[in-house]
């Protein structure tokens, strides 16, 4: 046969190899878009997805819907999308818990936190503020180390291995502060508890703590991003705090959208594109930045070295503290 001829049948066969695949791309979505939520309606995770998915129904062309999954710190949900099929009609709003936490706070985890999803854009990130009451005489995170040596401090956070407790438990770890966790079934009691006295601080959620902040009656100490935080400028980093074995101290909590392993390149394409175009809208980041939301679309890739990094730093951080869940 001549090589020109068999040229011409390899590139056909290549082109009809390829004819599936470009078909099931123009064709997506094809059906509504199912937005997995692992948490019960009305907290911060469940906000984001709603308004985001208001977003993308539009410039996809077909409802998102939210399908909230609760249970087991985000695990639940999880594992359901893990499971589906990988057609991108079903994504995840995964949160460092569920996605990155996870892997090494759960003996018996039903998924694999790498390789049963695919990353598609991170949303948003927020870090945590070391916080006190308003009648507290701790200012400084030297203020802070130092009088938890003279007696224990006591810290609230919504739960055992939550990114709240970790980061305690990172902190105690890098400073050597004696730290006594108190863990609650939520942040609301435990900033109750922290406004009656009866609490002395708490690593929390911007979100949740901010309006207190704002009312002068809780004093944020520092924030515990690399960066200070636009909403509180005058609040320090804990990196800043020239404290030895802070320097590069970082826990953020971070939420992002995946799907099942497997996702067909041209489909994630397509996702990623919609999806970091939404996080562009001025009336998402305004409305977003209001909450405490650091808001920041990235590619797959960064997004996956992110969880990468994440994954090791929080199961060193677990292993030390011997961290069990309930």
């Amino acid at each position: 046969m001549p090589q020109a001829l068999r040229r011409r049948r390899f590139n056909a066969f290549a082109a009809l190899a390829a004819l599936p695949t470009l078909t099931f791309a123009q064709a997506f979505p094809s059906k509504p878009v199912r937005l997995v939520v692992p948490f019960p309606p009305g907290g911060s995770t469940d906000l984001l997805a709603r308004r985001l998915g208001e977003k993308l129904a539009v410039s996809l062309g077909q409802p998102v819907v939210v399908d909230n999954r609760p249970g087991a710190g985000g695990t639940t949900g999880a594992d359901s999308v893990a499971k589906s099929a990988p057609d991108g009609h079903t994504l995840l709003m995964g949160v460092t818990g569920s996605n990155a936490i996870a892997a090494s706070l759960y003996p018996r985890l039903p998924y694999d936190t790498l390789r049963d999803f695919t990353p598609v854009s991170s949303v948003v990130s927020a870090p945590l503020v070391l916080a006190v009451g308003s009648g507290s005489n701790l200012r400084t995170v030297r203020d802070f180390i130092a009088a938890s040596k003279a007696d224990p401090i006591t810290y609230g956070t919504p739960g055992n291995g939550t990114s709240m407790h970790l980061t305690g438990e990172m902190f105690h770890l890098a400073t050597g502060a004696r730290l006594t966790h108190v863990p609650y079934k939520g942040s609301a009691p435990a900033l109750n508890d922290m406004l009656g006295g009866s609490l002395q601080s708490m690593f929390g959620d911007l979100l949740v703590l901010l309006p207190q902040i704002r009312a002068g009656k809780v004093r944020p100490i520092a924030v515990t991003s690399l960066r200070r935080h636009p909403l509180l400028p005058e609040v320090p980093t804990i990196a800043e705090s020239g404290v030895a074995g802070l320097e590069r101290f970082e826990a953020t909590s971070w939420q992002g959208l995946f799907t099942p392993a497997g996702l067909p390149r041209e489909v994630l394409a397509r996702l990623n594109t919609e999806v970091v175009k939404a996080l562009e809208a001025p009336d998402i980041k305004e409305f977003f930045g209001s909450q405490g939301f650091l808001v920041g679309g990235s590619t797959p890739e960064q997004f996956r070295a992110l969880i990468e990094a994440e994954v090791p730093k929080w199961e060193r951080v677990i292993k030390a503290a011997n961290v069990k869940v309930d």
